[in-house]
């Protein structure tokens, strides 16, 4: 199952809608800043996201932007980050229960 990565971003023009999709984006994500995840998503993930978000959103008032970075496996991104914290590329690590 390969996975691509992806830089979400979004901008919402409402506080109620702006939750909802932060909730969201937080079961798909890794919170960078304000309205900015990083994902690793498969193709099926990918178009459950992109579908439920269309669902939320107002498409006069709202915008999303997805960033697709390649391959999360192979893709190594070049960011500069100033500031407090450091930009680390999600990773898949296993989970021990």
């Amino acid at each position: 199952m390969s996975e691509r990565l992806y830089i979400v971003t979004y901008d919402i023009s409402d506080p109620k809608r702006w939750r909802a999709i932060f909730k969201l984006m937080n079961g798909y994500g890794e919170w960078l800043q304000l309205s900015v995840f990083q994902c690793r998503l498969t193709r099926r993930r990918h178009a459950e996201l992109v579908a439920t978000l269309d669902e939320i959103i107002h498409h006069r008032d709202d915008h999303v932007l997805m960033l697709d970075l390649g391959p999360a496996e192979n893709v190594t991104p070049r960011v500069t980050s100033l500031g407090k914290t450091g930009f680390e590329p999600v990773s898949r690590e296993p989970i021990v229960v």
